[in-house]
C-alpha cells in the first residue's frame, strides 16, 4: 500500500494515494459486513436488542443534534464516506450538506444518490484545499487519518469555514489507556501498515488543546467506546457470514487480514487501550 502523499490531485499535501489503498477493495466488498447504510465508523447501541442499521442511525441523529442544525443552514461533511451523514442531515434538518471524501468508490456512490436532489452535494477533495464557507461542521472518523503534522491546520481550516457562531463536531478514534502490552503495540502496527496506511491515533487532550488554540472552546465530550466494541462484533460477525463472497471478492489473505482486524480493533475498544470520542466545539 502506497502512504505516499499526492500533490497533483486537488492541491499538494492531500492524503489520496493512502485512502485509495483502503477503498479500493471496493463498495461490494464493505457492503459484506456494513449496514444498509454503509456506515463505516461507531455506532450506538441503545437497548440490547438494538441492530446494527438502527445503531448506525442512533450515532448519526447524536452527532447531528450536537451541531444546532436549523432549517436553510449550510453544513459540511468532512469524511463524508458514503454519504449517510449528509443524506440523513438534508432529509432531517432542512439544511445543504456539502460532504467531501478522498475516496472515488465513494463519490461515485454518494454523488449518484444526490444527483436528484438540490440540497447535498460531493466533492471528491479534502478539507487543506476546500475554499468555501459553512454554518456548521461534522467529521465523523477522518480526523484519525489525517497524522499529528496535519491537526493544528486543522482546525486551522475549519475556523476559516465557520461564522463567529459556528459550532463544529468530532467523532474520532483516541489513544485510551496507557498500555505496556507488547501484543497490543504489535496489533497497532498491524493496522498502520496493513490497513490504515498513514493513520495515526491522537491523545483526547491533544485535540483539545489544539482546538483551543485554533479558536474553539469545547463544549462537550463523550466516549462511545462500548459502541464501538459492539459495533466491531456486528462487522465480524457479518463478514465471517458472508465469507465465500469476500473471499471471492478480495482473496483469503485479505479476508484473514480483515477478520484480524476487526477482532483485535474490538478487543482494544473492551481493554480501554483505545478510546472514541466525540467532541463537540464552539468558535470561542
Amino acid at each position: 500500500m502506497n502512504a505516499a502523499l499526492t500533490s497533483d490531485r486537488h492541491g499538494a499535501g492531500v492524503d489520496f494515494d493512502r485512502i485509495q489503498a483502503h477503498y479500493d477493495l471496493g463498495d461490494d466488498f464493505y457492503a459484506l459486513f456494513l449496514d444498509e447504510s454503509m456506515t463505516y465508523s461507531c455506532g450506538k447501541f441503545d437497548l440490547p436488542e438494538t441492530t446494527l442499521a438502527e445503531a448506525q442511525r442512533a450515532k448519526i441523529d447524536l452527532s447531528l443534534g450536537k451541531c444546532e442544525l436549523r432549517p436553510g443552514m449550510s453544513l459540511l461533511d468532512i469524511g463524508c464516506g458514503w454519504g449517510a451523514t449528509a443524506f440523513r442531515a438534508a432529509e432531517q434538518y432542512g439544511v445543504n450538506v456539502t460532504g467531501l471524501t478522498l475516496s472515488q468508490n465513494q463519490f461515485d456512490s454518494a454523488q449518484r444518490r444526490a444527483l436528484a436532489r438540490g440540497d447535498v452535494a460531493f466533492r471528491l477533495e479534502g478539507w487543506e484545499t476546500f475554499d468555501g464557507h459553512a454554518d456548521r461542521i461534522v467529521s465523523i472518523g477522518a480526523f484519525e487519518h489525517f497524522g499529528h503534522a496535519k491537526y493544528e491546520a486543522f482546525f486551522d481550516k475549519c475556523r476559516q469555514i465557520l461564522p463567529q457562531d459556528g459550532v463544529m463536531l468530532l467523532h474520532t478514534i483516541t489513544w485510551g489507556r496507557p498500555s505496556t502490552d507488547e501484543a497490543f503495540f504489535d496489533f497497532i502496527l498491524f493496522l498502520a501498515t496493513e490497513i490504515f496506511p498513514g493513520g495515526e491515533l491522537p491523545e483526547p487532550e491533544t485535540i483539545v488543546g489544539l482546538a483551543r488554540h485554533g479558536g474553539f472552546e469545547l463544549a462537550h465530550a463523550e466516549s462511545l467506546r462500548p459502541h464501538y466494541a459492539r459495533t466491531l462484533d456486528c462487522w465480524t460477525a457479518n463478514l465471517q457470514h458472508n465469507r465465500d463472497q469476500a473471499v471471492g471478492l478480495v482473496g483469503p489473505e485479505m479476508f484473514d487480514k480483515y477478520i484480524r482486524y476487526l477482532t483485535g480493533a474490538a478487543e482494544t475498544f473492551r481493554t480501554g487501550e483505545v478510546n472514541v470520542y466525540q467532541f463537540k466545539f464552539r468558535v470561542a
